[in-house]
């Protein structure tokens, strides 16, 4: 598993933009599918809102790559 830690420099985000940024999806409708698919896991649990919001800390899986919510600390 590819682990990959996102700064964000202003929380909470949410999920949707989150996958944007971190360049997992190239826009607002392919994380739409993403996520209505079950394919993304916040904090291990399948989340199914794009508007899901996350803070410093969440995990965010996708596939087989880990991404870690960090406001730069």
């Amino acid at each position: 598993m590819t682990v990959k830690t996102i700064v964000v420099e202003k929380f909470p985000i949410k999920l949707g933009q989150f996958l944007k940024l971190a360049e997992v999806t190239a826009d607002g409708i392919e994380a739409k599918y993403l996520i209505a698919g079950s394919m993304v896991l916040v904090n291990n649990c399948v989340e199914q809102r794009r508007g899901r919001k996350l803070v410093a800390g969440d995990r965010v899986q996708v596939y087989d790559i880990l991404l870690v919510c960090s406001d730069g600390r």
